[in-house]
């Protein structure tokens, strides 16, 4: 079984407006209210690809109850730790001449919750896969990802991880099976600016080196590159077509991945299906179906 974990997941509320007059009353064209979380993104491309997986995380209050709601009727499938006390958090993802974002900081985290999820995480059983994806609640400590991965080490249980600095630097002693930095992150870990797949490649072989055992780096419209644990490497420029909506693109690409791994067990295909998944995503309005993904798969090959 495949299981997702996002610690702070939220509604995401996307609202346009023509032209955005910061100190003005404006008035919106339209409004959306989705299940966010990078996570719970990821459960979801899985499941419109028809992969079984269970999201797990932390839910609070109304908006907890509403994630939950939004999120299973989509038809997938959560066992969410519910808090005591707090909320949820709202992120408004504002759409006008430029996208802004506010991302709200999310409830605190209490021992007895932390407890509880970290049983069910304790639960899983060699030949699983886990998902750790986005960042985690202030309340919490930044060694977690690497806290659950030691825990966890006993066992052949295949981990991928999506975050960044420190999260991503902690987890890399503990071998995971796929790491996904995009090309900014990357750059920011070693200090240096990363513009063009070329550039990304020694550096993502330097990811392999600290311990991750394949690393895929999503670079918007310039594509990808994958530096796979047997050595070989695999770049892409971005499949064509109108980007509406980048939101979720990254973590539809770790979805792609693992579906194509579980798929064939190679490397280029999960490659193509990341890539294509994450491509389709920011195509849609929503997040990719499966149609919408294998439409893209087929429109192009690797280079």
């Amino acid at each position: 079984m495949i299981y997702t974990v996002t610690f702070n997941p939220a509604i995401d509320y996307a609202i346009g407006v023509k032209h955005l007059e910061p100190g003005m009353t404006n008035r919106s064209y339209f409004e959306q209210l989705l299940p966010g979380g990078k996570g719970l993104n990821v459960s979801t491309i899985l499941t419109n690809l028809g992969i079984p997986n269970v999201a797990l995380g932390f839910i609070a209050g109304f908006t907890g109850e509403e994630i939950k709601r939004a999120f299973e009727a989509q038809g997938c499938k959560g066992d969410f730790t519910v808090l005591r006390d707090g909320v949820s958090r709202i992120n408004v993802k504002i759409k006008s001449d430029t996208e802004t974002e506010i991302n709200a900081k999310g409830p605190d985290i209490d021992e007895t919750s932390l407890k509880e999820l970290m049983d069910k995480i304790n639960s899983l059983s060699s030949g699983d896969t886990l998902v750790l994806a986005g960042s985690i609640p202030s309340s919490l400590p930044n060694s977690l990802y690497s806290d659950i991965m030691q825990m966890l080490s006993d066992r052949d249980i295949m981990i991928a991880v999506d975050a960044t600095n420190d999260l991503l630097l902690n987890v890399l002693v503990h071998r995971p099976f796929l790491v996904k930095p995009n090309n900014h992150e990357l750059g920011e870990i070693f200090g240096v600016t990363l513009k063009t797949r070329d550039e990304v490649v020694p550096y993502a072989k330097k990811l392999r080196e600290r311990g991750a055992r394949n690393v895929i780096v999503s670079m918007a419209g310039e594509g990808a590159v994958l530096a796979a644990e047997n050595g070989e490497i695999f770049m892409s420029e971005a499949p064509k077509g109108k980007v509406i909506n980048s939101v979720g693109a990254g973590d539809s690409m770790v979805a792609g991945f693992i579906a194509g791994w579980c798929e064939k067990h190679d490397y280029a295909h999960a490659f193509k299906m990341g890539l294509s998944s994450g491509s389709a995503s920011a195509f849609s309005e929503l997040l990719a179906t499966k149609s919408e993904i294998i439409n893209v798969y087929n429109s192009f090959e690797l280079i």
